[in-house]
C-alpha cells in the first residue's frame, strides 16, 4: 500500500473511531438534525471539522507553543463546560413543552450553522492533545513523518472521517425519529442527560486537574 494512501486511511480511522463515542459536537450535530435539517447539520459537522483540521495541524507544527498557553486553554475549557450545561437545559426545555417539534432554546439563534460548528469546534480544546497524542503514535511507529504531503493527506483524512462518524449520528437520529412515534420529547431527555452528564464529568476532572488538557500542559511536568 503506497505510503500516503496509508496514512490518509489512519487519519480517516483514528478521526472516525474517535466520532463515535458521545460528545458534545456530535450530540449537536444529530440534534440540529432531528430539529431542523440534515443540511444543516451537515454545514455544522463542516464547521466543526474544519477547525478540528486546524487544531491537528497546530498540533503537528506548534505543540510546544499550544502547551504554553494553559491559561488560554483552561479558559476554553471552563467556556465550553457552560456551553455544555446551556445545551443539557435547553434540551430540558424543549422536552417539558408541548409540541414534538420543539426545539432546544439553545438553537434559537440565526447564525449560520457552519459558523456555530466552527465555534463550537473552536472552544473545545480537548481535541489538541487527542491529536497530539495520535499523532505522537504515528511519529514513533514512523507510520508518519514531518513531511508536508504526508501532513496534508492525514488532515483530509481526519476531516473525513469526522464527517463520516457525526454522519452516523445525525442519519442514524434522524432515522430513529421517523420510525419511533414520540420520540422526539424523548430523545430530548436522553440528550439533555447526556449533556449534563458530559457536564458533571467535564467539571470534576476539571476541578480534579485529571482532564486532558491538563495532562497535556503538564507534560513536562510528569516525565
Amino acid at each position: 500500500m503506497p505510503k500516503l494512501l496509508r496514512i490518509f486511511l489512519w487519519g480517516l480511522l483514528i478521526s472516525f473511531l474517535g466520532s463515535l463515542p458521545l460528545g458534545t459536537l456530535n450530540i449537536a450535530a444529530m440534534q440540529i438534525g432531528i430539529q431542523e435539517s440534515v443540511t444543516h447539520a451537515l454545514y455544522f459537522s463542516l464547521g466543526s471539522l474544519l477547525v478540528e483540521m486546524i487544531y491537528v495541524r497546530i498540533s503537528l507544527v506548534g505543540v510546544d507553543w499550544v502547551r504554553k498557553q494553559e491559561k488560554l486553554m483552561k479558559a476554553m475549557e471552563w467556556f465550553t463546560l457552560i456551553i455544555i450545561l446551556a445545551l443539557a437545559a435547553g434540551s430540558f426545555m424543549a422536552a417539558l413543552k408541548d409540541g414534538a417539534e420543539t426545539k432546544n432554546v439553545f438553537l434559537e439563534n440565526t447564525m449560520h450553522r457552519f459558523l456555530l460548528g466552527m465555534f463550537m469546534s473552536a472552544i473545545n480544546p480537548v481535541q489538541i492533545p487527542f491529536w497530539f497524542g495520535w499523532s505522537t503514535v504515528l511519529f514513533s511507529k514512523q507510520i508518519l513523518e514531518p513531511v508536508k504531503s504526508q501532513y496534508n493527506l492525514y488532515i483530509v483524512g481526519i476531516g473525513l472521517g469526522t464527517l463520516a462518524g457525526n454522519c452516523v449520528f445525525i442519519f442514524g437520529g434522524k432515522w430513529l425519529v421517523e420510525r419511533i412515534t414520540g420520540s422526539q420529547e424523548y430523545l430530548n431527555w436522553v440528550i439533555g442527560g447526556i449533556f449534563a452528564i458530559t457536564a458533571i464529568v467535564q467539571a470534576i476532572k476539571m476541578i480534579r486537574h485529571k482532564d486532558a488538557v491538563h495532562k497535556f500542559t503538564h507534560t513536562e511536568e510528569n516525565q
